[in-house]
């Protein structure tokens, strides 16, 4: 995740500048409670236009949207670097020789039971791998996907000892913008438009959506286990916008650590001088990574649960049933007082789909949200083979002038056999459970995250290079194929099965009859 170069670019991507300490914007933001309380709106504007730059960066420091100084930092519009290939020579082949029959066997005889070998220096990989990974989503070892620094979710990892490096370009976030009067509109996908993955087959029908974002003036900062990515004036040149990512990878807390979940905040800030409605789109394909989605038999179906978290749930139905058991996604957003939640629960991107990725967009764009009804729908039809079964959570909100507003969205994902199935079990709508916690906790977790990293960040006898590198190389605990088991028994049956192994092991050791052991 870090390479030797990066330090290189830390000049280019964000402007020292733009920092202000915490103590000035707490100095600015009680001015500018004090205005509000004491002289009205009118004189608080002034301030504001008065205190342009500090006073967005006020709105965005105080819930942690704003990047921190201690961060491996990337433009949106860079490009990956292809990491170089080795080779070895004559000689060291010569030395290896036991061991390539070794791993050829392995290989051979993996593929001969349907599996993929983890390791495979045979057969050379259809992606080329890049320097272009962010920060992993879940907690450990409950599987986790990759997000690229420019936005893509990629490197999936749902299922323990396969890895599919593909992004899957239908996963996105989406903004649309109107401006009170109707004179300025805007739309994008928040991700730049070069990427691999477009154009491609089974990828037809988001060509048609707006792939307008240059990402000049967008940045992705990394500390792991957060991310922050701000689109400054991007696509609107008068909203900063702030996507925070947070992961629940959290010192002593294993409970929430062990949860397959990432949630995304974004923080709105309105530098115009007309109100704005802004409403942000998440679509995600029913899939697992690579070619799974085209499987069919996939379904789709809306939630509304507590505490205003709504969304819907992708169960995914694998062709190896029988070793591994279905997956079941959760994409949601939270509504509050000012942000109204709707929904999409499937689209395909085909010609042929009932609802296409190209109508989806244009709904949006006209309307900037989904119908209620759409709640009513209930599950979906089994999707065709071939097919790619989607599904999209809008949240919408409207932005005062020098205003801010914040919308959350999650994702989490459920399958059996995981640690964490012993708080949420092993339904397939755990993942509801698991993505409404995450809506309602995810502040929590971020003031342990800053409680653990700021004796490291705040320590001025290390470098800085050392700080954020650290962190970020705790990525590979989630990243690194990890798998985390979860008990099956009950406590009170673990313990009793505990008790008589125990007995058991004694009465082998020593020839004794131990009271209160089985048969005594």
């Amino acid at each position: 995740m870090v390479t030797g170069n990066i330090f290189h670019c830390r000049k280019h991507s964000w402007p020292p500048q733009e920092y202000v300490s915490r103590s000035t914007l707490h100095q600015l933001a009680s001015v500018a409670t004090e205005l509000l309380a004491h002289e009205g709106w009118l004189e608080l504007s002034r301030y504001l236009s008065d205190h342009g730059k500090f006073a967005d960066m006020i709105c965005l420091d105080f819930d942690s949207a704003a990047p921190p100084e201690h961060a491996w930092r990337r433009r949106l519009n860079s490009h990956a670097n292809i990491l170089k290939e080795f080779s070895v020579t004559f000689t060291e082949a010569i030395k290896m020789v036991r061991l390539g029959i070794r791993l050829w066997s392995y290989v051979r005889e993996e593929a001969s039971q349907g599996r993929k070998a983890p390791i495979d220096p045979f057969t050379r990989e259809t992606c080329k791998p890049s320097a272009s990974q962010g920060v992993p989503l879940g907690g450990m070892g409950s599987g986790s996907i990759s997000r690229g620094f420019r936005g893509e979710f990629r490197h999936w990892q749902i299922i323990p000892g396969t890895c599919d490096v593909s992004p899957i370009m239908a996963n996105q976030f989406s903004i649309f913008i109107s401006r009170e009067g109707g004179n300025k509109k805007y739309a994008s996908v928040l991700a730049p438009g070069q990427h691999e993955g477009l154009g491609k087959s089974g990828d037809q029908g988001i060509t048609s959506w707006g792939w307008n974002l240059n990402g000049q003036h967008s940045t992705y900062h990394a500390l792991f286990p957060r991310a922050w990515t701000i689109y400054d004036g991007e696509p609107d040149p008068e909203l900063k916008v702030s996507c925070r990512q947070i992961s629940p990878f959290i010192p002593h807390n294993y409970r929430d650590s062990s949860l397959p979940t990432a949630v995304f905040v974004y923080t709105l800030v309105n530098t115009g001088k007309e109100r704005a409605k802004v409403s942000l789109l998440f679509t995600w394909a029913n899939s697992i990574g690579g070619i799974s989605h085209l499987s069919g038999d996939h379904v789709n179906e809306p939630f509304i649960g507590e505490d205003g978290v709504s969304g819907v749930l992708l169960h995914h139905k694998q062709l190896t049933a029988k070793e591994n058991p279905p997956v079941t996604f959760a994409i949601a957003a939270c509504e509050t007082q000012n942000v109204s939640v709707t929904v999409l629960p499937s689209f395909g991107l085909s010609e042929g789909s009932r609802i296409t990725a190209k109508a989806m967009w244009d709904k949006m764009v006209q309307d900037g949200q989904f119908d209620r009804e759409n709640f009513n729908a209930g599950p979906s039809m089994p999707s065709s083979l071939g097919d790619t079964l989607c599904a999209a959570v809008s949240a919408s909100a409207w932005v005062e002038p020098h205003g801010k507003c914040t919308v959350a969205f999650a994702l989490a994902w459920s399958s059996p056999k995981r640690r964490y199935t012993k708080y949420y079990g092993t339904s397939e709508r755990a993942a509801l459970n698991i993505v409404h916690d995450a809506l309602t906790n995810y502040k929590q977790w971020e003031e342990e995250i800053e409680k653990w990293q700021s004796q490291i960040l705040r320590d001025d006898r290390l470098p800085e290079w050392y700080k954020f590198t650290l962190f970020n190389e705790l990525y590979f605990l989630v990243a690194g194929g990890t798998v985390w088991i979860g008990h099956r028994t009950p406590t009170s049956e673990r313990q009793s099965k505990g008790k008589q192994f125990e007995a058991e092991a004694m009465r082998n050791a020593h020839g004794l009859e131990v009271p209160g052991s089985a048969g005594s």
